[in-house]
């Protein structure tokens, strides 16, 4: 028996001998490569974690001391250390263990946390909230990733934090040099040169042990070189920065050396005010083939092999985001205006082929969405054509850049949406049913939304040709659908299936366009007529459909996005301001945060399923009567 199967919580962890520890390590990373090879999952960021999740648990008594993770997705070992390793069967999986932390699942966990940057803001509430009614026994502890130290949120945390210097909050800098893709910008080279200076550590104990040693005068010259601490770390590790901004340093740290990063968290427990501890660590490491995994070093990894590292998934067609990438590269060859702008997510945005073939014009700004965009406008105001390619509910976050520094100045600005809609095992943080809606009220901004990769590429092309106003380009994730060419095209309007009397116009919003046309199909059987289109570009609402919408009894809208606020909600509004009477069903996903699961999964339990959306149709259809002729309803057109 391992020692891993004797750990039921922390309480197991800190009664281990300190020669146990590096035997618990080795089981959980062999754990970890096995579990997360029949799932997928976030691999990388957690064989990197092992010993300072261990150190952590062992120095502090979660839950009653607050641990927060930032982000979530480097807190699998915490999870296994809190009692959770059985559930990994199920990680990631509907109903299953989650891949980020999870108050539902664990005291331990606090937040639900994947959206970087944030963890120093709640540890900073956390902490007031425990001076203010006496628990000044509690510490608090948020553990961040150095790639979350490049989000402008991490340090308005930070300097309200180093504001009450008796304040005891420990941060620790888990610094692989790696947020997703290599750490980018000047606190990246800043930690660069701290882990390249370790003289001062080993100077620092050299000379504790040494000095004191020293007959009479030995604790007196000991403590007059600690006065002189602050030119040596400036001469031999230069972390002035943070303590310039009143935190006190400790490192850097062997971030695989649960001994020293015991000693170092005491040190930061005891201190009794802000620390920053900082642990440097290996992205993958214990893992062969994650460690030579340069592009990522299996940060986020679907089902594979263990033992070779390869994917063992069905080769299916090409992703939406392979489609935008090979895109991108063959505007960027003929329009030298183009730019592109990540946050942190070369590659997981399909950003990496145009920046191989044209480095100088792609810009990763690291985890600063509102950055980004405020970038951007100022790259159209100088004369180029931004793209900037973010996960969907990444940019919740730079809502308010893009109303007021891009569209209030009529920038022209691409957004491409990756992971719009359901998303799936990333679960409710994750999920991209936010942007349809959080866009709508935004003042000239024009949205697509492509059915296949034909119209991806098409609509790509046609955003960029815009120039004086935002546009967005939106996409799910997974396999980009077969081509679902139209038979007709009416204004901007792209007919799919025209079937019987005029009954239903149902209006397919992006990727849903073979949910729809599967829906059109029952429809037929059961007797209604039924006609699928495509608005391609979903704001503003082209008067062509509107005008269409008149002939017909029902409007249907589908969308894998949020009904309030959404495209059927704003298609409504368009019809009433018309004076149009055809009464409109909106399917779409209900105000509530999804949970993870297959896509396949979640669209099933919203009811956004061919067979769900078809019955209740035909019971509202059966319910109609027919609505009469007015003047100003014009007849529909063919």
């Amino acid at each position: 028996m391992g020692l891993l199967e004797e750990i039921s919580g922390p309480a197991d962890v800190k009664r281990l001998r300190p020669a146990e520890l590096e035997t618990l390590a080795a089981e959980i990373r062999n754990f970890l490569v096995e579990a997360v090879s029949r799932t997928g999952g976030h691999l990388g960021p957690n064989l990197g974690a092992v010993e300072l999740s261990i150190a952590l648990h062992r120095v502090f008594d979660s839950p009653r001391d607050r641990i927060v993770w930032d982000t979530g997705h480097q807190a699998y070992v915490h999870k296994i250390l809190t009692g959770r390793a059985a559930d990994f069967t199920t990680l990631r999986q509907k109903g299953g263990l989650s891949g980020y932390p999870c108050r539902a699942e664990s005291d331990h966990d606090v937040i639900e946390n994947s959206h970087a940057s944030t963890a120093l803001s709640y540890a900073d509430g956390l902490a007031k909230a425990y001076a203010l009614q006496g628990e000044t026994d509690r510490a608090v502890v948020a553990v961040v990733g150095d790639g979350a130290l490049t989000g402008g949120m991490a340090w308005e945390a930070l300097n309200n934090i180093a504001a009450a210097p008796d304040r005891p909050v420990v941060i620790v800098v888990n610094d692989n040099e790696r947020s997703y893709a290599p750490t980018i910008g000047g606190l990246a080279n800043h930690l660069s040169v701290l882990r390249t200076k370790p003289n001062y550590e080993r100077f620092l104990r050299w000379s504790g042990t040494r000095v004191q040693q020293t007959p009479v005068v030995g604790r007196t010259a000991f403590h007059a070189l600690h006065g002189l601490k602050k030119g040596l770390k400036d001469w031999l590790a230069p972390q002035g920065m943070f303590e310039d901004l009143g935190l006190k340093y400790v490192g850097p740290i062997d971030g695989h050396d649960i001994g020293a990063l015991e000693a170092a968290l005491m040190r930061a427990r005891n201190f009794g005010g802000p620390v920053i501890v900082h642990a440097i660590t290996r992205k993958g490491a214990g893992y062969a083939h994650a460690e030579n995994d340069l592009a990522d070093h299996f940060h986020g990894i679907g089902v594979h092999d263990p033992l070779t590292g390869r994917p063992l998934a069905a080769k299916s067609g090409p992703s939406w985001t392979s489609v935008f990438a090979d895109e991108m590269v063959a505007v960027a060859d003929e329009r030298p205006d183009v730019v592109a702008i990540t946050a942190a997510m070369l590659i997981p945005v399909g950003l990496h082929h145009f920046a191989d073939k044209h480095p100088n014009r792609v810009f990763d700004v690291g985890i600063a969405e509102q950055h980004a965009v405020t970038s951007a406008a100022g790259l159209a105001m100088g004369g180029l054509h931004p793209v900037v390619a973010v996960y969907s509910t990444f940019l919740n976050r730079a809502f308010d850049q893009v109303l007021m520094d891009v569209a209030l100045h009529g920038c022209g600005v691409t957004f491409v949406l990756d992971r719009a809609g359901v998303t799936g095992e990333d679960g409710s943080s994750h999920h991209g049913m936010w942007d349809l809606a959080m866009l709508q009220p935004v003042p000239g901004l024009r949205l697509a939304a492509p059915r296949d990769a034909t119209q991806l590429r098409a609509q790509l092309r046609e955003a960029l040709d815009v120039n004086d106003a935002p546009t967005v380009v939106r996409f799910p994730k997974g396999t980009a659908p077969e081509e679902v060419p139209a038979i007709d095209r009416v204004g901007g309007v792209d007919v799919l299936h025209r079937a019987g009397e005029p009954d239903v116009l149902l209006i397919s919003v992006g990727a849903m366009a073979t949910t729809c046309l599967d829906v059109a199909e029952r429809l037929g059987d059961q007797g209604v007529g039924v006609t699928v289109v495509d608005p391609r570009w979903v704001k503003p609402v082209d008067p062509a459909l509107v005008e269409l919408a008149a002939g017909y009894r029902l409007v249907v809208t589908v969308e894998d996005s949020g009904r309030v606020g959404g495209v059927g909600a704003t298609i409504a509004q368009a019809l009433r301001d018309a004076r149009v009477r055809t009464p409109v069903r909106d399917f779409g996903i209900p105000l509530q945060f999804l949970p993870h699961g297959t896509r396949i999964e979640v669209l099933a339990e919203i009811g956004l399923t061919p067979q769900e959306i078809s019955r209740e149709v035909v019971e509202i259809v059966a319910g109609l009567s027919d609505v009469p002729e007015s003047a100003d309803r014009p007849a529909p057109r063919a």
